[in-house]
């Protein structure tokens, strides 16, 4: 049986529809919003996390009535109910894909609190055992770019590792120390994204530049432009997709079949497109790991617990929240991390 196939009978038991808010200041320099729903039922409750990231689109929940689910459902049955229903009736969202982070919200909230009323973890209900989770620290390198924070890291923690978004004013010299450090696990070159504030420009000299300075390292999304694609099409085995993957079409729509692929669950929307996305990489020998959208709340539990699950020993982008928390100080957690033998739930 597939992974989907395991969960989709399960039944759940809703009696209530509540949300709770998040918001908290983030090293990237922004203010996080969040808001986490929460399902309860015989005793129990299930939350899941909307990660949609503009935070006009979590003002127009205020006041507004929850989402009408109660009763009796499998995790399919409830599924099916939720592509009748408009996440999103008070107010159009104002990116399209927010419609798949919410749906990721109320279904992996449904799954968490289907798994609680069975009183088993999501590894026992899919028979795997959870291992520890080898993470990387994401963050940028500041305006101007420097490279404190990632030798500030190292200094209390030698063995961390990074993912770092490179952009066309990183000076030479960060180049250098960083390649010295041989702690750069992922360089994400954001070149898919259009329209919003980390939108980095396909330039072909930094393209050459990241691939020369960092051979071993896993390059995120890469743009396929007249000037770039001669140099991206090579290096096919350690490229990686993010933004644009939510399902197995887009997998199979890429450019080039990659060495990789960044699972960010929200993105995938359903919990059907998430488990056969992870089922066609593995079958198409294609690397996993996870991919984290500075989650507040239960969202960051669920993308560890997946990562335990299928991908432990990938350069998970799944850091423990302080690494994200301008507020936080050492010590900081270390890599791995490891399970909870008694987690319940959407846990590991």
């Amino acid at each position: 049986m597939s992974a989907y196939e395991r969960i989709a009978d399960l039944s759940v038991t809703i009696e209530s529809v509540e949300r709770r808010r998040y918001t908290g200041e983030t090293t990237s320099g922004f203010e996080r919003t969040t808001t986490e729903f929460r399902l309860a039922g015989d005793g129990v409750v299930g939350r899941g996390e909307d990660v949609t990231y503009e935070t006009a689109d979590h003002d127009a929940l205020v006041g507004t009535d929850p989402i009408d689910i109660e009763g009796e459902w499998t995790i399919d049955g409830l599924s099916a109910r939720l592509d009748e229903i408009d996440l999103f009736a008070h107010k159009e969202p104002e990116q399209a894909y927010f419609r798949n982070y919410r749906r990721w919200a109320v279904e992996s909230a449904a799954l968490d609190l289907a798994l609680r009323q069975r009183g088993e973890s999501l590894g026992e209900c899919l028979g795997i055992e959870p291992d520890p989770v080898r993470f990387v620290v994401s963050t940028r390198l500041g305006e101007p770019p420097t490279t404190d924070r990632v030798e500030e890291l190292l200094a209390l923690d030698d063995e961390l590792e990074f993912k770092l978004d490179p952009t066309p004013d990183w000076p030479e010299e960060a180049f250098e120390t960083l390649r010295e450090t041989e702690a750069v696990r992922i360089l994400d070159l954001k070149g898919w994204y259009e329209g919003t504030d980390v939108d980095v420009e396909a330039d072909p000299e930094l393209y050459r530049d990241v691939f020369a300075a960092f051979p071993a390292a896993v390059v995120e999304d890469a743009a396929f432009t007249t000037e770039t694609r001669p140099l991206v099409e090579p290096q096919a085995d350690r490229l990686s997709f993010d933004y644009p993957i939510d399902g197995v079409e887009s997998l199979k729509a890429l450019p080039v079949e990659p060495g990789w692929c960044n699972v960010k669950p929200s993105r995938f929307g359903t919990l059907e497109s998430l488990f056969e996305a992870i089922a066609y990489c593995e079958e198409r020998g294609i690397e996993l790991y996870g991919g984290g959208q500075f989650e507040l709340a239960s969202g960051r539990t669920a993308i560890q617990t997946l990562a335990a699950l299928f991908y432990p020993e990938g350069p998970n982008d799944v850091a423990p929240r302080p690494f994200n928390d301008p507020e936080a100080s050492p010590p900081y957690p270390t890599s791995p991390i490891r399970p909870d033998r008694d987690a319940v739930g959407f846990e590991f």
